[in-house]
């Protein structure tokens, strides 16, 4: 009993240690807002801190490898990211289907962090990468054009305009994501909210180094190909909230391409 007391202590202060050295809110700003920690973890999940999360967990304290590939022990082809990946649905089967694209996946909240571990754990995945922290830092990490493709799936609308401030869609995190992508890759995203799906379209396609590729309502009507739904796109189905998909991509010189994105911008912001 003292045995198993004392492992589940270990855990917790595992968990807790984690927390604090990712918590870097207090020395720099950053674009996370909001709790870190929601109900109580299993002992099993709390474990997965001390075991697990230190051997897929990225070290921004060192300077990012030249060639990014070398993050993960076997050889990937492209290197993609999922900020914000929740309860991990998304990114563990994309890391499934794409056992050559190495995944990078960035959560701040530790409840979403140990399901992603324990699925990981479950699956033996190898191609995918943590950051347990806000994406901002790892964004500033990350050498320039080193992605194919950053994801952001049903990130937090901040619905109040008050809090909009606190939207991950920025300009500086705009600009921040086309740092990282190559020319040609390609920055998703997908809500549920057409006030955060406006939002998106306003600031990307204001970008020089984005275009949108949508060229019919069907583009962002529907999920692109491969896309893997998650719980939470299924409880917006159901309670009648219509998602909006948005691919964007970075333009190889800073011009966009030669659709009319604002006529696109404003056809999407009307029905998104």
């Amino acid at each position: 009993m003292l045995s198993t007391r004392r492992r589940a202590a270990s855990n917790l202060a595992a968990v807790e240690t984690a927390m604090s050295v990712s918590d870097r809110r207090k020395a720099r700003p950053g674009a996370f807002f909001g709790r870190r920690k929601g109900h109580a973890l299993r002992p099993r999940q709390a474990e997965l801190f001390d075991t697990l999360l230190p051997r897929l967990a990225l070290d921004l304290a060192a300077p990012a490898p030249p060639d990014l590939a070398l993050i993960f022990p076997n050889p990937v082809d492209t290197i993609r990211l999922e900020i914000g990946f929740g309860g991990g649905e998304h990114l563990i089967a994309q890391a499934e289907q794409h056992a050559r694209t190495g995944f990078i996946g960035v959560e701040p909240f530790v409840n979403g962090m140990a399901k992603a571990l324990a699925a990981i754990k479950l699956k033996e995945l190898s191609n995918i990468r943590l950051h347990f922290d806000d994406a901002v830092f790892l964004l500033q990490w990350l050498p320039a054009a080193s992605l194919a493709r950053v994801d952001l799936i049903y990130p937090d609308p901040w619905p109040k305009r008050r809090h909009w401030k606190r939207r991950f869609i920025q300009h500086d995190s705009v600009a921040a994501i086309a740092r990282v992508l190559k020319p040609g890759g390609e920055f998703r995203f997908a809500t549920d909210i057409p006030d955060y799906a406006a939002w998106t379209l306003k600031h990307l396609i204001r970008s020089p180094d984005f275009a949108w590729t949508a060229e019919r309502a069907d583009d962002w009507r529907r999920a692109w190909s491969g896309f893997s739904g998650t719980r939470y796109e299924a409880k917006a189905k159901r309670e009648g909230r219509a998602p909006c998909y948005l691919i964007f991509r970075r333009t190889d010189d800073g011009r966009q391409a030669p659709n009319d994105a604002r006529r696109h911008a404003k056809d999407g912001t009307q029905a998104a």
